[in-house]
C-alpha cells in the first residue's frame, strides 16, 4: 500500500518488527471524575477504550510479560512498544506517573514508550518528566482530537477546546516529543467534507502521526443509547474504504499512518459489523489504491523512495 505505515517505520528504525503491548496504568479521567465530566466521551467505553490493554491490578512488568506471552503464539517479535492505553494515562501525581513510566521504558524489550492522553492534562512537571524520559527511550503522546468542529466536539463530550489541543502540540514539538492524534471518521452530523476539514487541519498541524478511526457504536456506552433512539447512517464498507483513499491522499507523504480503519471489541460491537473481517476491508483499501494508481511511492524523510506495507 502506498502510504507510510507505522510497520514500515518501525521497520526501518529497528530493522525487524515490533508490536504494541497495550497497559493499564490505573488512571481515570477528567471527563470521568467529576472534573469536567461524569460520564466521559459519548462514544467511549466503560474500560476507557482500553478493552485490549493490561490488568491494573498487574505491575507494569507483569503486564507487559503478559502482553509478550499472548503475542508469542503469532510471532517472534523480540521488540515492543509499551502503550499505556486505557483512560488518561498523565492525570495522576508525577511521582506515580514517574515510577510506572520508568518501569516501563526500563523493560529490555521496550524501545518506545506511548503514552495515550488529553491535551488539557499535560501540566508543565508532566512535560518536563515526558522530556526527561524522551531522552532516555523514545516517547511518543497520543491525543484523541477526532474532530476539528467545536459542535460534533460538544456533542461528543470531547471537553478540551481547538486551541488547547494546538498550545499541548506545540509544546511538545518544542520538547521534541513526536504527537499523534486519533481522529474518528463517521461521527454523527459530519459530511464527507467536514471530515476532510478535519484531516486537511491534520496535515498542516505538523504532527508526527495519526490514526484514523471508523466510528464504532459499543455497548454500554452514551452513543449506543442515541443510536438507537436517533439512527443515522454508518459507512458502509465499500465507502468507507474509498474515503480512506481520500484521506490518505491528502496527508503529508512522511506522515507515519498508524491506524487506517480499527478494532471494536467483538464482544461490545454493535455496528457496523463488517468492521469485524479486518483482512478483507484492509484488502479492500488495497485495491482502491492499485484501481486509482496513486502514489507510485512515499518519499521517506531520508529522499528515498519506497511502497509502504499497511499495518492496520
Amino acid at each position: 500500500m502506498f502510504y507510510y505505515s507505522l510497520d514500515q517505520y518501525l521497520k526501518e528504525q529497528y530493522k525487524e518488527k515490533v508490536y504494541r503491548i497495550s497497559l493499564n496504568g490505573g488512571m481515570t479521567c477528567p471527563n470521568r471524575d467529576g472534573t469536567k465530566g461524569t460520564r466521559g466521551c459519548i462514544f467511549c467505553s466503560r474500560g476507557g477504550s482500553g478493552e485490549f490493554a493490561g490488568d491494573a491490578a498487574s505491575c507494569i512488568t507483569e503486564q507487559i510479560e503478559q502482553g509478550k506471552q499472548l503475542l508469542a503464539g503469532k510471532t517472534k517479535c523480540r521488540k515492543f512498544i509499551a502503550y499505556f492505553q486505557a483512560y488518561t494515562n498523565t492525570y495522576a501525581p508525577v511521582p506515580y506517573l514517574r515510577r510506572i513510566f520508568t518501569e516501563a521504558i526500563s523493560h529490555p524489550d521496550i524501545v518506545i514508550l506511548s503514552i495515550a492522553t488529553r491535551p488539557d492534562c499535560l501540566p508543565p512537571e508532566v512535560l518536563e518528566l515526558l522530556t526527561e524520559l524522551n531522552r532516555i527511550k523514545p516517547v511518543w503522546i497520543e491525543f484523541g482530537l477526532q474532530t476539528v468542529h467545536e459542535r460534533t466536539a460538544a456533542f461528543i463530550r470531547r471537553e478540551f477546546s481547538l486551541s488547547c489541543y494546538e498550545s499541548a502540540v506545540h509544546r511538545l514539538q518544542a520538547a521534541g516529543i513526536p504527537v499523534i492524534s486519533h481522529i474518528i471518521l463517521g461521527l454523527p452530523g459530519e459530511s464527507r467534507e467536514d471530515m476532510l476539514q478535519t484531516i486537511d487541519y491534520a496535515a498542516s498541524s505538523g504532527i508526527r502521526g495519526i490514526k484514523l478511526q471508523l466510528l464504532h457504536i459499543l455497548k454500554g456506552t452514551d452513543l449506543a443509547d442515541w443510536y438507537e433512539a436517533h439512527p443515522f447512517p454508518l459507512f458502509e464498507m465499500e465507502d468507507y474504504c474509498d474515503f480512506i483513499v481520500d484521506c490518505l491522499e491528502r496527508l503529508p507523504p512522511s506522515m507515519v499512518i498508524h491506524r487506517i480503519t480499527g478494532d471494536g471489541p467483538r464482544k461490545l460491537l454493535i455496528a457496523p459489523l463488517w468492521s469485524t473481517d479486518k483482512k478483507r476491508v484492509l484488502n479492500t483499501i488495497q485495491k482502491r489504491f492499485r484501481d486509482r494508481g496513486t502514489r507510485q511511492g512515499i518519499l521517506y524523510p531520508n529522499g528515498n523512495i519506497h511502497k509502504s506495507e499497511g499495518n492496520e
